[in-house]
């Protein structure tokens, strides 16, 4: 079985990811239409360095904001156009990064062809040298993708069809393995990256891409020397209104606070750790200290990190194979559950934060709700580890009560079988089985009698062990479509595509049913209002399984 835990690949002999074949089908099915292989994006093999061996992608979703039109002439824009409400899943493994930051989508990147020619090679080392020359073909706006591969960063323009990246970023003493983007960045440092080695760079996207040298420019360096943390960052993200506030989860079960606007090399210094079993909270001891707190959420490693979209909660999956949910601002262990069985890999929010889905290495995708502080579905259908989830918060469903509450979710799951799992989740369906299923059948279901288990809540801040089947309904997916020939790392969805991504880092953007491709001179006039603005549901749609 291969591991992408932390970033890392490993294999074992117990592998169950399905042979490789050629063949794969460029469109799946579900009842609203189908989704199409629209194009690809991956990186040039040749820049990759064998002897940094290898990490797994993970995928940031990036918007750069309009800045005023340069007085040079900028390079003719893309052939595709997308409307706005980009949300970034990236998720780290994918399951990291802020997944549930709104960002919004424009049409195509103006400069992405001239930038090709020159930025394609990456650096060796990094560097903030500010004595860099400007691009002036680069015209400040646009979507792209930010990927990692081997000791590199790459960087695509998402709207264009060029499979090639337009720029990338290599790193002369350790690799890459996290990243995260912050749109509303007011000082122009949006971009986090976190190395294996724990080193971490926050950066502005918008001078990466307007240098044509072959240096990471203008970086911000923190841990430096692993002066805070020796182990590896496995998942980074910005703290959701939080001032340039932003927290790296690491490899030994810490999590560290951050401000980008505190010097990155300020000495700071924490008590050891009591008890490693138990959570703990420390602050530095001084005002200019950078970072300025840490958290021991567990032992062993933080495999992913996500807040709620308003950054009140921060859910943390771990190798010991708990979810485990604090009150951000408080400090607070909120609750928590473990997985049937091993390490927990990924976990995002749905947009309200009413639920939180989870995926590890029992093949299972796990539905937490908030609300009751339990696992309230389970859904089987992938035959290796689940690699990425991530709720899809554009796709339209009924709201049959008149209350205007969400009653119907859909969200995605990637695992290492190489499938993409699409699930419906509706809240009147989510009931107690009555009896066991038996082997390769299915459960009864009743929406009475549920058992005191189920019915009990459990005390704030308390960890609950794995219920028992018998007592979780089981959910099973709408569509399983096998999408790569490599393991998936996750996915991400936006207004009019699903983005899902393989751990050697190729990239398929599947375009949505009814979407049509439009010239990007028209993108201007397609702009609409950003993913906090637009009606989460809206029209029913069927629930009948799709299997290709």
């Amino acid at each position: 079985m291969i591991n992408t835990t932390n970033g890392m690949i490993s294999t074992s002999s117990s592998s169950t990811a399905n042979p490789q074949s050629p063949g794969l089908k460029t469109y799946f099915k579900t009842p609203e239409g189908r989704y199409k292989l629209h194009y690809e994006k991956t990186h040039l093999s040749g820049l990759l360095h064998s002897a940094h061996g290898k990490t797994v992608t993970q995928v940031t979703l990036a918007h750069l904001k309009d800045k005023p039109a340069p007085s040079t002439p900028t390079a003719p824009t893309s052939s595709f156009s997308a409307s706005s409400g980009v949300r970034s899943a990236a998720a780290r493994l994918l399951g990291a990064g802020n997944g549930s930051r709104a960002l919004s989508f424009v049409g195509g990147n103006g400069g992405s062809k001239s930038l090709s020619g020159s930025s394609r090679i990456g650096s060796l080392g990094a560097s903030s040298s500010s004595n860099s020359i400007t691009n002036t073909n680069f015209d400040g706006k646009g979507t792209y993708l930010i990927f990692n591969a081997g000791d590199a960063i790459f960087i695509s323009d998402l709207n264009s069809q060029d499979k090639d990246p337009i720029k990338s970023i290599h790193f002369s003493n350790s690799n890459p393995i996290c990243h995260a983007f912050d749109q509303d960045a007011k000082d122009g440092h949006d971009l986090l990256i976190g190395l294996i080695s724990g080193d971490v760079y926050s950066v502005s996207l918008r001078q990466q891409l307007q240098d044509v040298g072959k240096k990471l420019v203008g970086a911000q360096h923190y841990n430096k020397d692993s002066s805070v943390n020796s182990s590896r960052c496995t998942s980074i993200a910005w703290v959701p209104g939080g001032e340039g506030a932003f927290v790296v989860a690491h490899a030994d079960g810490n999590l560290y606070v951050y401000e980008k606007n505190k010097d990155g090399a300020a000495e700071s210094s924490f008590p050891v750790i009591k008890d490693q079993t138990q959570f703990s909270v420390a602050h530095a001891r001084y005002s200019k200290s950078n970072p300025i707190a840490r958290w021991h959420i567990c032992q062993g490693s933080i495999n992913s990190i996500a807040f709620s979209i308003d950054g009140t909660y921060l859910a943390t999956v771990g190798r010991d194979g708990f979810l485990r949910v604090f009150d951000y601002s408080k400090e607070q262990l909120v609750c928590g559950g473990k997985s049937y069985y091993g390490a927990l890999l990924c976990c995002a929010w749905s947009i309200d934060a009413k639920y939180i889905l989870t995926g590890g290495e029992d093949d299972l995708v796990q539905v937490w709700s908030m609300e009751d502080r339990k696992v309230v579905a389970w859904g089987e259908g992938h035959n290796s580890w689940v690699s990425g989830v991530a709720f899809d918060s554009y796709w339209s469903s009924p709201n049959s009560d008149g209350t205007g509450e969400t009653v119907m979710y859909r969200f995605g799951s990637v695992g290492q079988d190489t499938q993409l799992l699409l699930w419906d989740l509706q809240k009147d369906e989510i009931v107690v089985p009555l009896r066991r299923c038996p082997p390769g059948g299915s459960p009864t279901y009743s929406a009475g009698s549920q058992s005191s288990h189920w019915d009990n809540v459990s005390p704030l801040g308390t960890l609950q062990p794995a219920p028992s089947m018998r007592d979780v309904p089981k959910i099973s997916p709408l569509v399983a479509h096998r999408v790569h020939t490599e393991p998936l790392s996750g996915l991400i969805f936006t207004e009019e595509s699903v983005l899902t991504v393989c751990r050697e880092g190729h990239i398929k953007i599947w375009i949505r049913p009814g979407v049509v491709e439009s010239q990007s001179s028209n993108s201007e006039s397609m702009l609409s209002t950003s993913s906090k603005d637009k009606p989460l549901l809206s029209s029913k749609v069927g629930s009948s399984s799709y299997k290709q």
